[in-house]
């Protein structure tokens, strides 16, 4: 009895040793990674920023509020859906805008709102529940975040 009562004990040890050491593998963040079907679905955003001349045609500088929603087809393409106000004004800018994106497996990648720009980095969750943005042309000082609120089919 004592014999199996220390094999038991063994390899209930043994069991946990190897539990514990397998455990940080498989929960560590090191092994999570986007690629472009990370963003899929709506994305809910409100942000507010500066624009600087040469943006949007200002010619002194301006602030802007933005509402609306981007969409992600999750292969790299999308639209964005949204309101510019410039110092108080609609700006008029089509309702419906095509884009591009790329993600790396880091979760950093960029975002162009076509044909032209503007240009943003972007920063995604590993689960593409988030993301963050900051543009990066000239005269446009805006940043934001957009929560995914509904998944594509």
């Amino acid at each position: 009895m004592a014999r199996t009562g220390r094999w038991l004990i063994g390899s209930v040890a043994l069991a946990g040793a190897m539990f514990f050491a397998v455990q940080p593998g498989l929960a560590g963040e090191d092994l999570r990674q986007c690629s472009q079907e990370t963003l899929r679905g709506q994305y809910m955003s409100a942000g507010a920023g500066t624009l600087f001349p040469p943006a949007f045609g200002v010619t002194d500088r301006a602030t802007v509020t933005v509402a609306g929603y981007s969409l992600f087809n999750g292969d790299g393409t999308g639209a964005d859906h949204f309101t510019f106000r410039v110092n108080g004004m609609d700006v008029n800018a089509p309702p419906v805008a095509a884009t591009t994106y790329t993600l790396n497996p880091d979760c950093t990648g960029t975002l162009t709102v076509l044909p032209d720009g503007p240009h943003f980095n972007i920063y995604v969750a590993f689960d593409g529940s988030e993301l963050t943005e900051i543009s990066t042309d000239p005269g446009y000082a805006i940043s934001g975040s957009e929560r995914r609120v509904g998944r594509s089919r």
